[in-house]
């Protein structure tokens, strides 16, 4: 079965894993500091905070900001259900926002306008499938408008212009991310008093973390904060410190697989849409396609499987699913339902070879025909 995603782990990360359990120090220490230096670096950040995963990333950063009941966020229903429920762990309301189109599917600037009220206090831009959205743009919007600019990155890891939009940041290490600590996340913020506050919130709101106190004469803490457990250990630390060494070639496989599928595709299945035809800087994390409206998903689904193909959709718009749908009865979101409908993600992953992408896109254009 060729997988939608398949993490890259081998020889480099074992040792990496012996050599923490060798030192007999696991968790929150050197090697994760080490890991947010070079995670900073490549993303032209002065630092970066590392967590346990992207969501306590977003939940830290609603928190940080101060971010609460009578606020509202305006996000895209068009992303993975954390995005949202991150707005709702902090007390305030999710608005959702529709994408621009079919061919660009993100928040769409002219949607958001048209929901901002009084009570806005906050956007959350997400990168969909590693593609940037407009920086410019969406930085006036923002300042314009005195808001609060969060970037929902998790497709993003090792594009440097992430994280550069506006206040703050957030990057994933899931399985199936473009590099993977398993689980874990990643924060980079602007402001050096949000990333303190960050670190406090990171570890229950102590003033001193405890590899810090284990290397001190005397121990002690305060809590100068109502904090979580959103900490990174060693061993996903170290992981991440061998993966990022990797991550550019990975992404720049990744973009030319992308190529492939775009010359097939327009070859073999002119009636699929590619989303992102006009390229764009990217991570190239995920390769969603459109199917014909006249088209069916699940019998192409099946077919692809029973050829040897995975294939799954990004993303059922959060006000689909039943706890949302109960608190927005009326939502609709036109441009974004009628992507969700099509949706259908291809594989995409450095171990994939060319004639592979070959077979993906001829078993596809044969399902299409049937």
């Amino acid at each position: 079965m060729l997988a939608t995603a398949e993490p890259n782990l081998g020889p480099d990360e074992k040792a990496a894993l012996l050599d923490v359990i060798d030192s007999g120090w696991i968790t929150m220490g050197a090697r994760v500091e080490a890991f947010e230096q070079e995670f900073a670096r490549l993303h032209d950040a002065e630092d970066a905070i590392a967590v346990s995963s992207c969501t306590g990333g977003l939940h830290m950063v609603m928190q940080a900001f101060g971010l609460g009941p009578g606020d509202e966020v305006l996000l895209p229903a068009l992303t993975f259900v954390a995005t949202a429920n991150c707005v709702l762990y902090v007390g305030a309301r999710p608005v959702f926002v529709d994408i621009v189109s079919a061919e660009q599917p993100l928040m769409s600037i002219d949607n958001a306008a048209a929901k901002c009220t009084d009570r806005t206090r906050a956007l959350i831009l997400v990168h969909y499938a590693g593609y940037l959205a407009d920086r410019a743009r969406w930085r006036e919007f923002a300042a314009t408008r005195g808001l609060i600019l969060i970037e929902d990155a998790a497709h993003c890891a090792g594009l440097a212009e992430a994280g550069t939009f506006g206040d703050a940041a957030v990057f994933s290490f899931y399985g199936n991310k473009n590099m993977t600590t398993a689980e874990g996340g990643m924060i980079v913020a602007s402001d050096p008093v949000v990333r303190q506050r960050l670190r406090h919130l990171r570890g229950h709101g102590l003033t001193s973390g405890t590899f810090e106190r284990h290397s001190k004469p005397m121990p002690g803490y305060d809590v100068i904060m109502l904090g979580f457990n959103y900490r990174m250990d060693e061993l996903r630390a170290a992981i991440g410190i061998t993966q990022l060494k990797r991550l550019a070639d990975w992404n720049r496989r990744r973009a030319a697989l992308t190529e492939i599928y775009r010359a097939l595709l327009a070859e073999r299945a002119p009636e699929i849409v590619v989303p992102f035809a006009q390229g764009g800087r990217s991570s190239h994390h995920i390769m969603p396609v459109l199917l014909p409206r006249d088209v069916p998903r699940p019998p192409v689904i099946e077919r692809l499987r029973a050829a040897g193909i995975q294939t799954t959709i990004h993303y059922p718009p959060v006000h689909w699913f039943s706890f949302y749908r109960d608190q927005f009865p009326s939502l609709r979101l036109e441009v974004t339902e009628d992507f969700a409908e099509r949706e259908l993600t291809l594989p995409l992953h450095p171990k994939l070879e060319d004639l592979q992408i070959d077979a993906i896109v001829q078993a596809l254009a044969n399902s299409l025909a049937n």
